[in-house]
């Protein structure tokens, strides 16, 4: 059979129920397709179903409507190529769980001011270089040891160094790419094991935030590009790649990785990408590339 459909269940959730697994193989089955029976790669939490005769288009459709309200994701894909050779990660509400300028911004009192610009240009109301600039802008004169103070607050979303570990140990790359700053996505391709961080630089000047940051901006066009020059490094099809992201910046890669994930996404985010994980962690995205529980590597070396 030449397609996959995989159901997650969400993270903290219940768990996916094998009855909601029975109906939606029999939904695609009424549709005419050749269903498998359910190949669980995590007890009651993700489940594959292998199915030909329906477009992984109309599978995914038809699984989303029976599965809403029940924090269930589903990821529909061909099976050839479905474990990927590459990941390319942003960092701000995507390896880690907030914005690290937002709360960067705490420390001078804006954070309310800086965060809704922040979500304007996420969602893609307005450009993210002039976004970009016009919140650092905002930061001059900020202590430098700031930046310290920030880190010591930011946590790691559940999942992120399993993906990374999991990935690398079964032969990827991995690379962080990021619209937030150097100081921060080193210390994420540090603590998960990237192979690579790229990000905008901050100047600082006498222990001190000018309020500008370095040329070029890393942004939307830098993300993609990344992915594929990376992909050509590797002598790979960017369709060997899974990318992932929540904001605006990241829909051109998330368009050209052959699994583009939409991770807890803005509105138009996940209106546009491929795939979507809307309740469960960053593992979602490895029962996605078909790995059971028992092939997932926690940082620390060992099994999850």
């Amino acid at each position: 059979m030449e397609n996959v459909l995989t159901l997650i269940a969400g993270h903290g959730l219940a768990g996916l129920d094998g009855s909601l697994v029975s109906e939606v193989r029999g939904a695609l089955r009424a549709l005419g397709a050749e269903v498998g029976q359910p190949d669980w790669l995590s007890p009651d939490r993700a489940c594959d179903l292998v199915f030909s005769g329906l477009s992984t288009a109309d599978a995914d459709a038809i699984s989303l409507r029976i599965l809403e309200g029940w924090g269930v994701d589903v990821v529909a894909q061909p099976v050839i190529g479905r474990r990927k050779r590459l990941l390319v990660a942003d960092m701000d509400s995507t390896m880690v769980t907030g914005e690290t300028l937002d709360e960067l911004a705490d420390f001078a009192g804006l954070k309310d001011r800086i965060a809704g610009i922040t979500a304007r240009a996420m969602n893609g109301e307005i450009g993210f270089e002039d976004a970009l600039r016009e919140r650092v802008g905002l930061l001059a004169g900020l202590p430098e040891k700031c930046l310290e103070a920030t880190w010591e607050r930011i946590e790691f979303t559940p999942g992120a160094h399993a993906l990374v570990a999991t990935m690398k140990a079964n032969g990827a790359m991995a690379v962080l790419v990021s619209g937030g700053f150097r100081f921060f996505t080193g210390r994420v391709r540090e603590s998960c094991g990237f192979d690579r961080d790229i990000a905008n630089e901050l100047i600082v000047a006498d222990q001190r935030l000018t309020g500008q940051v370095g040329a070029p901006i890393v942004g939307r066009e830098t993300k993609l590009a990344t992915l594929i020059a990376t992909a050509a490094e590797l002598g790979i099809s960017t369709a060997l790649a899974v990318a992932v992201g929540d904001g605006a910046n990241d829909l051109d890669m998330l368009r050209e990785a052959g699994l583009g994930v939409a991770f807890h996404a803005k509105p138009v985010v996940a209106a546009e990408a491929r795939a979507r994980i809307d309740h469960g962690d960053l593992t979602a995205l490895l029962y996605a590339q078909g790995y059971r529980d028992e092939d997932i590597v926690l940082s620390c070396g060992g099994a999850g």
